[in-house]
């Protein structure tokens, strides 16, 4: 390695070297399993010592002198160690003034603490009525099912720490004097690294020697390997399939497409979601509600006769089931679960709130040029005007003068040629026609590429009918001429996307809208649209209209989404409800967009569609169950079905509540099965 690339390592510049909320989150969970274990371990003896399960059990023989104090160490132990993270979780929720979860378990565990420590010094009740067996079952219910939430939360967000995981440590520089090991963040653009069959491209760049199929299904959901050659775009993170290729480095560090997905991934992660402020009003309530509850219930069975240990017992009961867990982690889960998979299909939402609105989508309006089609000319029809000419050598001779011509209807004349695997003779004396065509000679004849404006210049009238059809349908139109006399035509036009139809007629049976923006004539216009089945078209449209023609839209009463390239489209995907960037390549950070489809496939539509409305079922599910189960728990846990023989201990009611949240848990990852 040379000095060069030593003095310019950056320890930033790579994902790798970040502290990530994943490694944080990794330390949680494994904070929560060990106080999990130890306390579950003390909990045996525990319940040995305790009166009530050695009387339900017959352990009195376990019974010995000074038992109350071993019996309270151990307790104490579980109590502070197991309950610590409460503990500081109620000083944090005091601190913002924002009771909650903490809360009702702080309190719920300090109650139960407090009472049998008072009735260990004989200061209240009988030495049975102690609740320090369900004190620790209480906190090893809590910690497990922290431990077990957390788990489904890092295993939601693991995305984000998987694509930082696709970038390789190290890359093959190469140089004047041959090819050397480096570290990736010590390239920088102008660099040229080796990328050989197997390894993973290191940074985004592009090809300058060799060609291969790289596989870039992580990063755009593109399931097909797609072949690279001299001049191509590579993306950071990809794998190399099969041929050894050079590649020059374009973008480093937080530039890269990698970087850039990452950060719209955990900025989406981290936005607000508007049904999150509804859960956590519901859970802010059902906080005051537990302890609201709690104080009827404890003054209720004081009043009614029954023991202070009874009358705390339901307490704590109540406090427990009530906890908003579940409440809380409704629509947070279900948020990293749909982002992550979005990510992974290569759509990437950048602003939450219009994602979840996508579910309401009423009418699509589609750009054109690049949205609808691939924005480059393709050949349509060809037709002989000659007697004896076919097609082919209509073609045939269209290519050979335009054989070196960079010009779009050229490409696309060549691109047909080529396809049809027609021989193309050699020209000479190549002479451009400024505003008309080209004319070369090819073998002994003189051949023009002319426009229909030279052909009206020129006198030169054709009567054919399907030229007459063509020209009908807005197609642009060239003319072959070999010595003076009219040969052929070839008729051309803006390729259709392939997906484009099947996207469209998808959204249609699905009940939306889809329409089409273009600045083309109404004829090219109405053929696309016809081809399409669209619904309905704007044609004429400069770009600065683009938006007004989105608000006439709205102004219907429809939830609109726009459908552009996020360059000349943007104040129109501003305007719309919901605003969708197709296209984006490399270049993912389009600001105007609210959601950025990396591939040019209009069928990502249809799956922004489908996911946001099962992420809004599954959400409505979450939140119903989370706070749908508490109209059966919290009284149940207060003693209300008491006279039919059914009480909710303290334990138990944590069970129940952990169950709940692992519940929402699993309901939310199954939103991948959905959406796979």
């Amino acid at each position: 390695m040379d000095d060069e690339h030593h003095m310019r390592h950056d320890p930033l510049s790579h994902p790798s070297h970040e502290p990530t909320a994943g490694s944080h989150a990794g330390h949680m969970i494994a904070d929560f399993r060990k106080r999990f274990w130890v306390c579950l371990v003390l909990t045996v003896p525990i319940l040995l010592l305790s009166p009530a399960v050695q009387s339900a059990f017959h352990l009195k023989s376990l019974a010995f002198a000074g038992d109350r104090y071993v019996l309270l160490g151990l307790s104490t132990i579980v109590f502070f160690y197991g309950g610590m993270p409460f503990l500081k979780g109620i000083v944090d929720e005091a601190r913002r003034r924002q009771p909650g979860m903490m809360t009702l378990i702080s309190v719920a565990i300090t109650v139960a603490y407090a009472y049998s420590v008072a009735v260990v010094f004989r200061l209240t009740g009988k030495i049975d009525m102690v609740l320090f067996w369900e004190l620790a079952t209480l906190i090893d219910v809590m910690l497990l099912g922290h431990w077990l939430e957390m788990r489904s939360v890092a295993g939601a967000s693991n995305a984000l720490e998987e694509l930082v995981k696709l970038l390789p440590a190290e890359a093959h520089l190469v140089s004047a004097t041959g090819t050397s090991e480096v570290a990736v963040e010590s390239l920088e653009p102008g660099d040229r690294v080796l990328v050989k069959p197997g390894e993973k491209v290191p940074v985004d760049g592009r090809v300058t020697k060799g060609e291969s199929s790289v596989d870039e299904s992580m990063l755009t959901g593109e399931s097909v390997p797609v072949r690279k050659t001299t001049g191509d775009g590579v993306i950071g993170g990809s794998v190399n399939s099969e041929g050894a290729i050079e590649v020059i480095v374009e973008r480093t560090g937080a530039d890269t497409y990698l970087s850039q997905v990452t950060e719209l991934v955990r900025n989406a992660q981290e936005t607000r979601s508007h049904t999150q402020d509804l859960a956590n009003r519901a859970a802010l309530w059902l906080t005051v509600i537990a302890l609201v509850a709690s104080v009827i219930t404890l003054i209720v069975w004081l009043a009614i006769g029954k023991s202070t240990s009874y009358a705390i017992e339901r307490t704590v009961a109540v406090m427990v089931i009530a906890c908003p867990h579940a409440l809380g982690l409704a629509i947070p889960l279900v948020v990293a679960v749909s982002t992550a998979i979005a990510a992974r299909a290569g759509l990437l939402i950048r602003n939450r709130t219009p994602f979840e609105r996508a579910r309401l989508i009423q009418a699509v309006v589609f750009d054109k040029t690049g949205t609808l089609t691939e924005g480059r000319f393709g050949v349509r029809d060809v037709i002989p005007l000659a007697p004896g000419a076919s097609e082919d050598h209509v073609l045939a001779l269209a290519a050979a003068v335009e054989a070196d011509s960079e010009h779009a209807i050229a490409l696309g004349i060549n691109r047909e040629t080529a396809e049809r695997g027609l021989e193309v003779e050699p020209s000479r004396s190549f002479k451009a026609m400024p505003g008309t065509g080209a004319t070369a000679v090819v073998g002994q004849r003189e051949v023009l590429i002319v426009s229909p404006g030279y052909m009206r210049t020129e006198k030169i009238e054709i009567r054919n009918e399907r030229l007459s059809a063509i020209s009908e349908q807005g197609m642009t139109v060239v003319f072959v001429i070999v010595d003076g006399e009219p040969t052929g035509a070839i008729a051309l036009a803006d390729v259709i996307r392939p997906e484009s139809r099947e996207a469209i007629e998808t959204l249609k049976g699905m009940g939306v809208s889809c329409m089409m923006l273009t600045g083309d004539n109404r004829q090219v216009a109405k053929r696309v649209a016809g081809e399409l089945g669209l619904d309905e078209y704007f044609a004429e449209v400069l770009p600065h209209e683009k938006a007004e023609k989105v608000r006439e839209v709205k102004d219907r009463g429809l939830v609109v989404a726009m459908v552009g390239d996020g360059v000349n489209d943007a104040p129109a995907l501003v305007e719309a409800d919901v605003g969708i960037a197709i296209g984006a390549g490399t270049d993912v950070a389009i600001e105007s967009a609210d959601i950025v489809l990396v591939r040019d496939d209009p069928r990502d539509i249809v799956s922004i569609v489908r996911l946001a409305r099962s992420t809004y079922g599954k959400m409505a599910q979450n939140l119903g169950w989370a706070t749908g189960y508490n109209l059966f728990a919290i009284p149940a846990a207060a003693g209300v079905l008491y006279p039919l023989g059914i009480v909710l201990t303290p334990a138990l009611g944590a069970l129940f509540m952990s169950l709940s949240t692992i519940i929402v848990a699993i309901n939310a990852r199954l939103l991948r099965l959905r959406n796979t």
